[in-house]
């Protein structure tokens, strides 16, 4: 079973922030030397964040050297706005992306931050049709499974798909795998990480925490298998070591979840910091550095297991 596997811009955002001469040029030469097809690169700021800048040359020169070595290319924005979308559409148009990623910023009861965000997406996606693009919209904190597959269902067009996060849907209270079986059917892209949970009493709220894969309790092994077998052959690949997000105010514990449990069991202190860290800023810009790239590592080495041990291979597996 081939499967292509991406590398995600965030796993590197330390080495993005504070290690000199490290752009989208250095992150794509580091993807292809650990065996990666292809990027997903944040763009999801107001200077697109890891391209570096707005400007159309470097938009250009990251295109010719993924194009010169073969590489696939998804970008990242956030918000659904029909006017941000359609400037961003040709932005991911312009530097050959297959894929532009979203999530909703709309705010609000529920309901009106559904249907806002159906409205938007429906005004942009016979332009996303027109430039061969599709649009993904992730489980991103904000919707449940079902609430994004509605979403999606109601704007019913083959250029609006989901990307699905193997471990967002923790911030709803929501377990992963009811999360997965919810979206499945309309999952184009996905972000393979790890998290663990930190109490209240540990972090000052319930918290999910980023961990390099493999060192977290989330059932990668089980979500992957579900992926393959319906059909999904692009995994990508994001270290989230030294993120952390609270549980979304507001959200009840759903079905299948059991706090201090699975999925969600808790990890206490103390806290290795190659593990999981929760507070940056005690650590100097260098140490965040180093402490990412062993992170990314060896969960790199996890990832690329987890997919050998269901069948699957591919040029980044040698």
């Amino acid at each position: 079973m081939i499967v292509q596997t991406t590398i995600h811009s965030f796993s590197l955002w330390h080495h993005f922030a504070h290690k000199p001469g490290f752009d989208a040029i250095a992150f794509s030469e580091l993807a292809r030397s650990m065996g990666f097809q292809g990027i997903s690169l944040s763009l999801n700021d107001e200077n697109y964040r890891h391209l570096g800048g707005r400007g159309a040359k470097r938009m250009d020169r990251l295109r010719t050297y993924l194009t010169t070595h073969g590489m696939s290319l998804e970008v990242d924005t956030s918000g659904t706005a029909p006017t941000h979308m359609l400037k961003m559409l040709d932005v991911a148009h312009r530097m050959g992306a297959t894929c532009l990623r979203t999530y909703t910023r709309h705010g609000g009861a529920l309901g009106g931050m559904m249907q806002n965000t159906a409205d938007d997406l429906a005004a942009v996606t016979q332009k996303a049709n027109d430039l061969d693009v599709i649009i993904v919209l992730e489980n991103h904190e904000d919707f449940t499974g079902p609430e994004l597959a509605e979403i999606v269902d109601r704007v019913s067009h083959p250029n609006l798909k989901i990307l699905y996060d193997y471990g967002n849907s923790q911030m709803v209270l929501e377990d992963p795998i009811v999360a997965l079986e919810a979206v499945l059917s309309n999952v184009h892209s996905v972000h393979f990480k790890d998290h663990v949970m930190i109490r209240a009493e540990d972090a000052g709220q319930l918290t999910v925490a980023g961990v390099p894969v493999g060192d977290g309790f989330l059932p990668l092994t089980e979500l992957t298998r579900r992926l393959l077998d319906q059909g999904l052959r692009r995994f990508t690949y994001e270290n989230v070591w030294a993120y952390s997000a609270p549980i979304q105010t507001g959200r009840m514990t759903l079905p299948g979840v059991n706090l201090g449990n699975g999925a969600f069991a808790y990890l206490t202190p103390p806290f290795d910091a190659a593990r999981v860290v929760l507070r940056q800023s005690a650590f100097s810009p260098q140490t965040l550095v180093d402490l990412e790239h062993q992170a990314l590592h060896r969960g790199h080495d996890s990832f690329k297991r987890i997919l050998k041990s269901l069948g699957a291979s591919g040029d980044w597996d040698s």
